[in-house]
């Protein structure tokens, strides 16, 4: 029994020793996507152009709440002449059937707007996730090279978090870190310009209510 269990000992120490070795020849970088792609001057650019094309939609939206707002000030006009005891009776009839054709008028408004309030606001997200998912993907590419150049076995990304939503890289000591030196070779043909991060604030579709009947 002594005999068997001295030969376990052995062997799980002979097998520790194995994977210990098998680690210590991995040669392992970490990489900082989430900063590489926040400074990567595409990433800019990409930014102040979604910015842009939601300060467009605001503006379009907000020609459409002006004419919701004109209707529904011509529908209130025309049911107060339509409740006016100082008129005659058929022109308190005419107001009432014009009441009624604007409303209708009204509600066209208001699915209209609601309606482009989805288009746009899908459309901009659609633009979000693929300019995204272009440029991880370029980034990517970059951080291979580097990896198959510099002979690393794993390259991991200090920014990444698991599925409990805790980092998935707990220590490391900053050696082997690709990160500035890859986001220098992503940035050497920025425009110049192309890094200012003062672009206008994106806006909120969600905000600006249409108009109460």
């Amino acid at each position: 029994m002594k005999k068997l269990l001295l030969t376990c000992l052995l062997s799980a120490g002979i097998a520790g020793l194995g994977m210990a070795g098998s680690a210590a020849d991995q040669k392992i970088a970490t990489f900082n996507l989430r900063k590489a792609f926040d400074t990567y001057y595409k990433t800019v650019q990409s930014t102040a152009g979604l910015k842009q094309e939601a300060a467009d939609v605001e503006k379009e939206r907000g020609q459409m709440l002006e004419t919701a707002k004109k209707h529904e000030d011509e529908w209130r006009k025309l049911i107060d002449k339509a409740n006016d005891q100082a008129v005659s009776a058929e022109e308190r009839d005419k107001s009432k059937k014009a009441a009624t054709d604007k409303y209708a008028e009204l509600e066209a408004d208001k699915q209209s707007i609601n309606e482009f309030d989805r288009m746009a606001t899908a459309r901009l997200h659609e633009k979000e996730r693929q300019r995204r998912d272009d440029i991880v993907k370029e980034i990517q590419g970059v951080v291979d090279a580097h990896a198959k150049a510099g002979g690393y076995s794993l390259v991991l990304d200090p920014s990444g978090e698991s599925a409990n939503l805790v980092p998935v890289v707990l220590y490391s000591n900053g050696q082997d870190d690709l990160t500035e030196s890859i986001i220098k070779e992503l940035n050497a043909a920025a425009p110049p310009g192309s890094l200012d991060t003062n672009a206008p604030a994106a806006t909120n579709l969600s905000h600006g209510a249409v108009p109460s009947k």
